[in-house]
């Protein structure tokens, strides 16, 4: 199997040569990580003349390779991709799809430019301002609305395995007593922090209750991983990329997923009501479902794996991991 590699690139360059994705007498001016990826391994390509990204998901989290994940992801983004390019508030919200190789696992986006993702939010004092919401919340609608399960089952974008994947680290391991991830590593005292919550039985029934939920089939495709690293702040407004965990599902999990970095970024307090008014079908939410993935949500960037750049210090972590724990129990808040 052919691996992109950038300190290689003459091979790089035969290889996407071959694919017709290089013109025969176009030349590689750098090639470079766009940005900090967590599950694959992406380079921009610059011909001086254009610029593209190419993307090869590989058996493995490519920042952390001793944790597998299925290689065909990459297959399944694709197929998202020629999905939803008929709906054309989707497609001009996303990159386009160019290539898309299956052997070796790498497709080729178009290149949105210069552009950073929303994890600045984690920042202390850094704001989403509500027209970016809007935005956000839109394409979600766009997304829900126009796209349902397909009879026979669309098997490619049920996505089993990489649910499987998902639900491991969103649904199980945060609540491990003893899961080998120190976290006084992250933030000092914060290891201290979790043990009620890992300790809490009822807790952990309803959280396995809700990632039953997650893996069972629902109607709606779901972009599955929409929170602030798969949004693009560029030039020509937000983006949406790396939809390789979307899905058939319930919509109340996109939705409890943007809801609760609302929350672990500190955002202003009247950012859920512009997403209420956004969100069309909001009142047709299950709302107890939707608290209790907002609040998984919250709780497993907490004291799970897959960790965020954030500032917040130990007492509001604290805040953080009671408000989860009233969501997911449907306490009132």
């Amino acid at each position: 199997m052919f691996h992109l590699n950038a300190a290689e690139p003459q091979q790089l360059t035969e290889y996407l040569q071959e694919k017709g994705w290089l013109g025969p007498d176009e030349t590689i001016q750098t090639a470079a990580k766009p940005g900090e990826g967590n599950m694959n391994y992406v380079l921009r390509i610059d011909t001086g003349a254009r610029t593209f990204i190419v993307k090869q998901s590989r058996p493995y989290v490519e920042k952390y390779p001793q944790v597998p994940a299925p290689a065909e992801r990459v297959l399944v983004e694709g197929a998202f991709y020629r999905k939803t390019a008929s709906n054309a508030a989707i497609r001009e919200t996303m990159p386009a799809l160019l290539g898309l190789d299956p052997d070796n696992y790498i497709l080729v986006l178009e290149d949105l430019g210069e552009a950073r993702d929303f994890t600045f939010l984690y920042q202390q004092g850094a704001v989403l301002h509500p027209e970016q919401l809007t935005a956000l919340t839109t394409y979600m609608q766009a997304l829900h609305e126009s796209f349902v399960q397909p009879e026979p089952t669309d098997e490619v974008l049920a996505n089993r395995a990489m649910r499987t994947l998902n639900h491991e680290h969103i649904f199980y391991f945060p609540y491990l007593e003893d899961n080998g991830f120190d976290l006084d590593q992250v933030l000092p005292g914060l290891q201290e922090l979790s043990m009620p919550y890992r300790r809490d039985n009822d807790l952990k029934k309803r959280i396995q209750e809700l990632g039953t939920t997650y893996l069972s089939d629902g109607k709606y495709l779901l972009h599955g991983d929409y929170y602030p690293g798969s949004w693009l702040n560029t030039s020509g407004g937000v983006k949406v990329i790396d939809p390789e965990f979307c899905f058939y599902g319930h919509r109340e999990f996109d939705a409890g997923v943007l809801l609760a970095h609302l929350y672990l970024s500190e955002q202003d307090s009247g950012l859920p009501a512009v997403f209420q008014t956004a969100y069309a079908a909001y009142s047709d939410l299950n709302q107890r479902l939707l608290s209790g993935f907002t609040g998984v949500e919250i709780m497993r960037r907490l004291i799970g794996l897959a960790q965020l750049p954030l500032t917040s210090d130990l007492a509001t972590r604290r805040e953080l991991l009671a408000l989860a724990h009233q969501l997911i129990m449907n306490h009132e808040v």
